[in-house]
């Protein structure tokens, strides 16, 4: 009777088991394209930032975006007011706080690599549209946090941090949620674009795949 009810055990064992992977492989499944961009993301050398002020390259980006009027709903994300605008033509149609960039460099303790955590500026493109983001995290979280860079990928999915949705705009680049929403308005992210709960459910909803997204 023992050896029988040690063999449901280790038979209801394995099934978790599967099970458990089986779960964690569908998540890396539905979020390919959030780990494809993130593999690449802020893998920069400090060398290659721009010379020009960010003040200076704000305003020129300002007054080119409001030289024209894009068509349909866009999205405007001001990165020295950390503030963002939802448009549709020249009407605001919802605005709120956003954490952008804190601008800081990272480098490996081995000197061989290096992060910037800057938001880029310019022109993009909604590129990916993702409900229930994981964050696969990439190399530098690790070495920021002073842990061992892990070999599984498994290992490195992150659930509950990014919010509902995720909007990624190239290279690795993102509109996401946050759990640290204290910190909206104020230069203190990895790169990407952290909004309230409520806007970034706006966002989501009002956007599709090729609206535009205008950073300055």
């Amino acid at each position: 009777m023992k050896k029988r009810i040690w063999k449901l055990l280790l038979i209801a064992g394995g099934l978790i088991y599967i099970a458990a992977v089986v779960i964690i492989a569908l998540a890396l499944i539905n979020n390919q394209k959030l780990i494809d961009e993130w593999k690449t993301a802020y893998d920069f050398k400090p060398e290659a930032r721009s010379r020009i002020s960010p003040s200076a390259q704000n305003s020129a980006l300002k007054k080119k975006i409001q030289s024209y009027q894009p068509r349909g709903v866009y999205i405007m994300i001001d990165s020295a007011e950390n503030k963002y605008y939802l448009r549709e033509g020249d009407k605001v149609l919802r605005e709120g706080l956003v954490s952008t960039g804190s601008g800081e460099i990272l480098v490996e303790p081995n000197g061989k690599r290096s992060w910037i955590f800057d938001t880029p500026k310019g022109e993009f493109l909604v590129k990916s549209k993702i409900q229930n983001p994981y964050w696969v995290k990439p190399d530098w979280a690790f070495i920021e946090e002073g842990e061992p860079i892990p070999r599984k990928m498994e290992d490195r999915v992150e659930g509950g941090v990014l919010g509902d949705y995720a909007l990624g705009f190239g290279n690795g680049y993102f509109l996401h949620g946050t759990l640290y929403t204290r910190l909206l308005g104020r230069n203190v992210t990895h790169g990407c674009v952290r909004f309230a709960d409520k806007d970034l459910e706006a966002i989501f909803k009002a956007s599709k795949i090729g609206t535009k997204i205008y950073i300055y």
